[in-house]
């Protein structure tokens, strides 16, 4: 993912969602409406979420210490799994405890158009929001189906951004109808419904973040067909006879450490074998400039362990 547009995201999404709270809490004063309160939590927790993506990405640009030798770049996923937290405990739990306060203390929805007219206004927001999460994702989602992005992407943001855009944008539907059950019925409970509503979805929205960003943060290895193109990138180099074995992890979204154990001829020169290696090193780069760390061992040849990937290995030209 480009830093760019990442950026660009959580900067839409934090100038819809700081609008979008101010404007809700402006109609709840007037309404009186859990879900429209509930709704400005969420708001002003996604918008608190924002600001910690931007925080996490800025120190995650920190240069190497000798405490911290691959970097800061974990303090990304870090920062998505606080997300996760507080979209949950504020965002899910508030509404939760509204909603179910509203159902059993109904009471009706006062001055109702500035309710319809704020969540209108605030629809239209959120959609600009969540169509440049959109266009931003899809410039780096490639084939991948929404579901294969949100799940396999390495950067937290975007996939982020994505699902709480959608959940603010769902949110925002079930409050409209909520209230407008509400009014029509003249029965308070179904604010309190639409509320209740509400919580549920954040706590999905979290709990499928929380597992994501959790992932990510204890050590993501590259996904089996990146693997499998960094073995194949190994073993055309000539020094190379074939990949003992070989273990991946992103050390940072924008940042693979590479380790493998490499099998070489056993007549070849110290100096050949260095070749090789700088050779494989080389390739490797060229075709996946997120390969920053690569840590190559070379060895006599040995039986393959179980957890070994399978490898295409070279083929010998066949005798004349």
């Amino acid at each position: 993912m480009s830093a760019e547009g990442g950026t660009k995201a959580i900067v839409a999404a934090l100038a819809a969602n700081l609008g979008i709270a101010v404007s809700k809490f402006v109609a709840y004063v007037f309404t009186q409406s859990s879900s429209m309160l509930a709704e400005s939590i969420h708001s002003l927790a996604d918008s608190g979420n924002q600001a910690l993506l931007l925080v996490g990405r800025k120190r995650s640009e920190r240069t190497r210490t000798p405490q911290h030798p691959f970097g800061y770049g974990r303090e990304r996923y870090f920062y998505a799994f606080v997300v996760a937290v507080i979209l949950f405990t504020v965002g899910a739990v508030f509404s939760l405890y509204e909603g179910i306060h509203k159902i059993t203390d109904p009471h009706a929805v006062k001055s109702p158009a500035w309710a319809f007219g704020v969540l209108s206004a605030a629809i239209i927001m959120e959609i600009f929001s969540f169509r440049t999460a959109i266009v931003e994702s899809n410039k780096v989602r490639g084939d991948k189906s929404w579901t294969q992005f949100i799940r396999r992407s390495k950067s937290p943001e975007l996939p982020v951004v994505l699902l709480e855009d959608l959940g603010a944008l769902v949110g925002l539907i079930l409050a409209l109808l909520g209230v407008t059950m509400a009014v029509v019925t003249g029965n308070g409970v179904w604010d309190g419904v639409g509320t209740v509503c509400i919580g549920v979805l954040l706590a999905i929205i979290a709990i499928v973040l929380a597992i994501e960003t959790k992932s990510l943060l204890i050590g993501e290895g590259a996904d089996p067909e990146v693997e499998q193109e960094i073995l194949r990138a190994l073993e055309s180099v000539d020094e190379v006879d074939h990949v003992m074995h070989i273990r991946t992890q992103y050390v940072g979204p924008e940042e693979m450490l590479i380790a493998a154990k490499i099998a070489v001829k056993h007549d070849d020169t110290a100096a050949e074998v260095a070749r090789g290696i700088d050779a494989a090193e080389a390739k490797i780069r060229a075709q996946f400039p997120e390969a920053r760390l690569i840590y190559l061992e070379p060895a006599i040849d040995e039986p393959a362990r179980e957890d070994t990937p399978v490898a295409t290995t070279k083929e010998t030209p066949a005798s004349s």
